[in-house]
């Protein structure tokens, strides 16, 4: 039996009943407290090594170099790759000087970024040679700060890639890119290409009015070269005066030495209008793969927009506003195509409307230069707004449009440093806005 005599004294008297009760009952609590507490504890305890597990798995899978210091200089943690290219197992280096692992000419140039990158706590990168079994290995070295929970710095964490490894990384990245613009490049001339081809027609007739002027003009010259060499031949055979001017009379040269005049003015003014023609289309078929260079963009959206126009059998009418020049700066053949595909898409847009229009606007907002092309078409839906530019969407039947259009114009505008948008989403009309840096003067 518990002895309570000496608890009842100490008290100042006896305990009743209740007063054991409630003793009882708080004895009850603190032992359910303390059971609580210890499963608690081995929970922490338990996540607290499957954290320990877990980050020395990371540490044995790392492929990088990866090596903790702490602010004293000493290394606290390794990953599994130190081994592999040292020698030294993680366990034999934590605990010891940062100096004597990473010997060499680099060793000051590391201590002092070290102590940079504590001081301002923020990362650096170097170069470094890490001595290893095959000999010294290049690496390329990220120091980055370490911190506690409460901000307070505990070191540096190293993390270093050999250089070789960067370089071919470097040298894969620098080919996919070359591939990517290859295969842009083959996709913008593909879709100029497809372009041209519907516009043969406009072409054609575009060709065959000056040179049909020059071929009836080239007859004339021939009706008045053989009039004129039949006087002259008279004149070589010792005609008379009265005979002569007879002559002169009867094949009315004076008046076909005028003609002759007309006919010259007019075959030239014809083959200075095939030339232009020959010139817009250099210029519109160019592959655009130059360097990037300054350009008349007013110029640029003029013979972009003739060509589309004259390649439709009821083109709708399009109103140009804008300033007389306006430099732009970028490859003239890839804006052309840009431009090409807008105005095409407002035409196609506004196909079978009582009353098309379309609007050209130009213009320039401080640093950049834009073009707007603007159509009285139904408009892009808002649901399908953010996939206009993505490859191979369209809205048009099949066999009208490939989907590439809007896409590769959008990527021609990030490359520009510039942009291409939907100005209206879910509005009538469609109105897309192309913008480009200025050119210099």
């Amino acid at each position: 039996m518990i002895d309570t005599q000496p608890l009842s004294q100490s008290l100042g008297g006896p305990l009743t009943d209740e007063a054991w009760v409630d003793v009882l009952r708080a004895v009850d609590r603190t032992y359910a407290e303390l059971v609580d507490y210890q499963g608690q504890l081995e929970a922490r305890n338990a996540e607290l090594d499957e954290m320990r597990a877990f980050m020395a798995s990371v540490f044995a899978s790392v492929s990088d170099v990866l090596i903790v210091v702490g602010r004293d200089g000493l290394i606290e943690q390794a990953a599994g790759s130190f081994q592999t290219m040292t020698g030294q197992s993680p366990e034999a280096v934590r605990g010891a000087a940062l100096s004597q692992i990473l010997q060499g000419s680099g060793l000051t140039q590391l201590e002092q970024t070290i102590a940079q990158v504590i001081r301002t706590r923020r990362p650096a990168r170097i170069e470094l040679d890490l001595p290893g079994t095959d000999g010294p290995s290049p690496l390329d070295l990220s120091i980055t700060p370490r911190f506690g929970e409460r901000g307070k710095s505990l070191g540096t964490v190293l993390i270093g890639r050999p250089v070789g490894e960067l370089k071919q990384a470097y040298s894969e990245l620098a080919d996919s890119h070359r591939a990517l613009q290859e295969a842009q490049t083959h996709l913008v001339r593909n879709e100029k290409l497809a372009s041209l081809g519907r516009l043969l027609a406009g072409v054609a007739h575009e060709l065959n009015n000056p040179i049909s002027f020059v071929y009836a003009n080239t007859h004339a010259l021939e009706k008045y070269v053989a009039r004129f060499v039949t006087y002259f031949e008279q004149v070589q055979a010792g005609a008379s005066r009265q005979d002569l001017i007879a002559l002169r009379q009867e094949l009315r040269l004076d008046r076909e030495l005028y003609n002759m005049r007309t006919a010259i003015d007019g075959a030239r003014d014809g083959a200075e209008r095939v030339r232009d023609i020959v010139e817009d289309l250099r210029r519109l078929s160019a592959d655009g793969t130059g360097e990037f260079a300054n350009f008349d963009l007013i110029e640029t959206v003029r013979v972009s927009t003739h060509w589309v126009v004259r390649g439709m059998k009821k083109p709708a009418p399009i109103q140009v506003d804008g300033p007389l020049t306006l430099l732009a700066h970028g490859r003239l053949g890839h804006i052309q195509q840009v431009v090409m595909n807008l105005v095409q898409n407002a035409l196609d847009a506004v196909e079978g409307r009582a009353e098309p229009q379309i609007t050209i606007r130009q213009g320039q907002d401080g640093a950049m230069v834009f073009v707007e092309v603007c159509d009285n078409g139904p408009g892009i839906a808002a649901d399908i707004a953010n996939s206009i530019f993505d490859p191979f969407f369209t809205t048009k039947p099949v066999g009208k449009g490939t989907g590439l259009g809007l896409s590769i114009s959008h990527k021609i505008a990030q490359e520009h440093h510039g942009w291409l948008r939907l100005m209206n989403p879910g509005e009538p009309g469609a109105c897309f806005r192309l913008t480009l840096p200025a050119g210099q003067a």
